[in-house]
């Protein structure tokens, strides 16, 4: 499935939570499958932190040939006969505001200055998102969603949709998700924004004026992040403590050992692995976009203006739901789900939910697991197709 990006520029200012105006702006997206006559089989898929609006399929090269590794985030989920079949559903990535993959972000250019907006963007919320989403749905005549999808950050902007535009989503999927962030999460979100702005390549967050990039904080806070995304049984079975042997064994003494140990030499497959991954993250993503979104994902909590009344802000809520976590999902843990799904039961609405047993942590939601796959596949067919028309537009 080759697919190719869109943009549309809006020039209706858009006001944000934080008081701030946005007054254009740009977003890219991708859509799947094909809509239908009456426009009822519209599928949005909500993004996380590091992801985008390239959900699934492959990008062409210029002659049209197929890019190698080139596969959407989600391609094990979304695609022809897949759990989210684009045989049946016309599926849309949107990139969202603030990224760095081609909708309006921090790199861009500020129309008041010329320059890169840098740490002037202004800050952004997962309302924010949802509202810009919004406007791309008018802009492509789709008034009603057969279902909105996330997982993680992504299942957060699920939910905030059933409650900012409840009459446009008759259904939701919220996959490794939370009502909130826990004071821990905020935590190491905090951690890993303050290894970006201490690097002395930062700059303010105006680094691309300076010609430079913070790559060494971006690093570390790929590495803390990624911490978190794995279960402590994932990274003890595929990297235990084994060490990085040179070749032909390790030949070294002990005081050897310390001495390259002092000089950050990589000693543990788990270290290598890490450093691997701060290395290929600092190369493509955005800091101010790093520091931008982990923001947006502190501040979302729909009960705070309930007086932290769960249950009182889903009441608003009108959709039919599927919710999924994930047994060793330390991040966003099987509670955090229930709570929802308390909530939302206590509101006596339509909810469904699947806790897999599962060892991979919180990138289970990103993973091919049979049992996951086909809960998603089975909501799909059997509760949101029955409100879809099969034919073509």
């Amino acid at each position: 499935m080759i697919v190719t990006p869109q943009t549309l520029r809006f020039h209706e200012p858009l006001p944000l939570q934080s008081g701030a105006v946005l007054p254009s702006y740009e977003l890219v997206f991708e859509t799947y499958g094909q809509l239908n006559a009456d426009r009822s089989n519209a599928v949005l898929i909500c993004h996380a932190l590091n992801a985008s609006h390239h959900v699934a399929g492959l990008h062409a090269d210029a002659s049209g040939q197929p890019i190698a590794k080139s596969e959407g985030w989600w391609d094990n989920m979304i695609g022809p006969g897949k759990p989210v079949d684009t045989d049946h559903f016309f599926v849309i990535g949107v990139n969202n505001l603030g990224s760095c993959f081609g909708s309006t972000g921090p790199t861009h250019t500020n129309p008041a200055t010329g320059q890169a907006w840098g740490a002037d963007f202004p800050v952004v919320t997962v309302e924010d998102w949802v509202n810009a989403q919004a406007r791309l749905l008018d802009a492509l005549g789709i008034e009603q969603l057969a279902a909105v999808m996330g997982g993680s950050l992504g299942g957060m902007q699920t939910l905030s949709w059933t409650l900012q535009h409840p009459d446009r989503v008759r259904h939701a999927v919220v996959i490794a998700s939370a009502p909130n962030l826990t004071a821990e999460n905020i935590a190491f979100n905090e951690v890993a924004r303050r290894a970006i702005v201490t690097d002395p390549d930062f700059h303010g967050g105006h680094y691309l004026r300076a010609g430079t990039l913070p790559r060494r904080g971006l690093r570390i806070a790929r590495m803390i992040g990624h911490i978190t995304y794995l279960s402590d049984d994932v990274m003890n079975t595929k990297f235990g403590r084994q060490l990085t042997q040179p070749s032909g064994g390790d030949t070294r003494n002990a005081a050897e050992r310390a001495y390259q140990y002092s000089t950050q030499a990589i000693e543990f497959q788990i270290e290598s692995y890490l450093r691997y991954q701060g290395d290929k993250f600092s190369e493509y993503f955005d800091a101010n976009t790093y520091l931008l979104i982990t923001r947006a994902l502190d501040y979302f909590d729909p009960a705070r203006a309930c007086g932290g009344n769960l249950s009182a802000a889903l009441a608003r809520a009108q959709a039919k739901f599927l919710l999924i976590s994930f047994s060793t999902d330390w991040r966003f843990s099987p509670v955090r789900s229930r709570e929802i799904v308390k909530a939302l039961l206590d509101n006596q609405r339509d909810v469904s939910y699947a806790e897999i047993d599962a060892p991979h942590g919180h990138d289970a939601f990103l993973l091919d697991d049979p049992r996951y796959h086909a809960a998603v596949r089975t909501y799909f067919n059997q509760q949101i197709t029955s409100s879809v028309t099969r034919s073509p537009a």
